[in-house]
């Protein structure tokens, strides 16, 4: 099981680690090509049984509530991205020789000889955005496409399905990319980096060069943020990754664009990249007005869109019909409603300080709604930020506390409610009192920087929560 294609399965054991998105897709697919296959996962909830079921009529062996020994004769682990990497099970692994794959490392394996390349995309904020925008703007073109991966689309459905297509625009985590040595993408785009899941990845350090493997082995560019601050950038991992002869680094920048960059000038977005003689030429590619919203993280989401569209080699006419035919996704920056001159927006998707980060600089007076997990993230740098914009702070959620305590050292005279419940009315509660804090003019701002998982399902319904807060104050 080295780095070759594993061609003939028949017979292999193969243990793939956890259920869920991609856990089942992965069993169904290697049980198909008649390898022996076995899951094991450590909850035994109703949800677990109902997929094992579901497995087990295959002819699928499941465990489940054990997902720490290694069963007996496995030859390969397929593990679900979210499977830290410090679990006995991997460590039994290792000490009895068993490569451990992730199931887009699976999903690049099972491609035919003919299969789509991949524009690849990853970053702590604005992966999903921008894949959708890849997406839109490659069809756009007239190209067979789908966005897929860390994006509700199943890689290895994509790759095994019945469908062909030109190009996949591939959205991939930090966790994924970590048990993915061997993809290698047609071109790719880290949009940022900020901490972010450093619980699971250990370091700062071990974050971001799992973030740098998407650039591994790239053929035409290598997308980076020139904009971007702190070390390492994006840059940084642009320099580190060890491409085709030919790959190039190409920036994208709020500002105007030096050659080989893609940039803003007077409103419009613009190509000096993709262009013949690009020291003194430029090609206008859409409106500032063209992208929904216009907002300034969004704008650069955009411009990695482009980038990476026009490496594939897409008219400049495409990239603008994309973007005016992209409508972004639930519960990222989403007006909600105007109720009493107050503006209410909810950006549940915010899970991290990064992504909170560029939603209050998104506004002029806010009252914040803020709280839930921190996944080990520190909030001085946010706060101090954001201080000037805040005219209150409400906060929900476990590690409140972690906020509240930045809130007191760097905006000491802003007003904050500490809401200690955690039941389904707390949001409710939450809205009320951000009303109270807010004046005509403001915007009550739901940008939790942190995950939902103390509190909701995840953070599609903690966005609804807040929603039908709002409505309710409207009534």
């Amino acid at each position: 099981m080295g780095s070759g294609q594993v061609t003939d399965w028949q017979g292999k054991h193969v243990t793939v680690a956890g259920l869920g998105v991609s856990g089942v897709p992965a069993a169904r697919a290697l049980h198909g090509l008649g390898a022996e296959v076995t899951v094991v996962n450590d909850g035994d909830d109703a949800r677990a049984r109902e997929q094992a079921a579901e497995l087990e009529a295959l002819g699928v062996t499941v465990r489940l509530g054990d997902g720490e020994t290694l069963p007996d004769g496995t030859e390969l682990i397929v593990t679900a991205p979210g499977w830290k990497p410090d679990k006995p099970l991997f460590a039994a692994a290792d000490r009895a020789g068993v490569p451990v794959w992730g199931d887009v490392e699976l999903a690049w394996r099972l491609r035919g000889p003919d299969a789509a390349p991949w524009l690849a995309v990853t970053g702590t904020n604005g992966k999903t955005t921008t894949v959708q925008m890849l997406a839109s703007i490659l069809e756009a073109a007239g190209l067979r496409t789908a966005a897929v991966g860390n994006i509700g689309v199943s890689l290895l459905d994509a790759v095994l399905g019945e469908e062909r297509y030109d190009v996949l625009a591939v959205e991939l985590s930090s966790y994924q990319l970590h048990w993915a040595p061997s993809p290698r993408a047609h071109s790719a785009a880290v949009l940022n980096l900020a901490p972010d899941h450093l619980d699971w990845h250990g370091s700062m350090e071990a974050y971001a060069r799992d973030k740098g493997r998407v650039y591994e082995g790239n053929r035409v560019a290598c997308v980076y943020n020139a904009d971007a601050t702190g070390k390492p950038s994006t840059e940084d991992l642009v320099r580190e990754a060890d491409v085709e002869e030919g790959c190039r680094a190409v920036g994208f920048t709020l500002g105007a664009p030096g050659p080989s960059q893609l940039g803003v000038v007077e409103g419009i977005l613009v190509d000096r990249a993709f262009v013949e003689n690009r020291q003194r030429n430029a090609q206008e590619l859409a409106e500032v007005s063209d992208v929904n919203p216009p907002a300034p993280h969004n704008i650069a989401n955009a411009l990695a869109a482009a980038a990476l569209a026009r490496a594939y080699g897409v008219p400049a006419s495409a990239v603008r019909d994309g973007l005016r035919a992209f409508t972004p996704d639930a519960h990222r920056i989403a007006h909600v409603a105007d109720v009493d001159g107050v503006t209410y927006i909810d950006d549940s998707k915010a899970t991290n300080t990064h992504a909170a980060e560029a939603s209050l600089a998104a506004y002029d007076s806010i009252v914040w709604i803020a709280g839930g997990l921190a996944k080990g993230a520190t909030f001085d740098e946010l706060v101090g930020g954001a201080a000037k914009r805040l005219r209150g702070a409400v906060l929900i959620g476990r590690d409140r506390a972690l906020i509240r305590e930045a809130l007191a050292r760097h905006a000491p005279e802003v007003p904050v409610v500490d809401l200690d419940r955690t039941d389904t009315g707390a949001m409710l509660q939450a809205v009320q009192e951000a009303q109270r804090l807010a004046r005509p003019g403001d915007t009550v701002l739901l940008a939790p920087a942190c995950a939902s998982m103390d509190m909701f399902a995840n953070y599609n319904k903690r966005g609804d929560a807040f929603a039908q807060a709002v409505r309710e104050l409207g009534a």
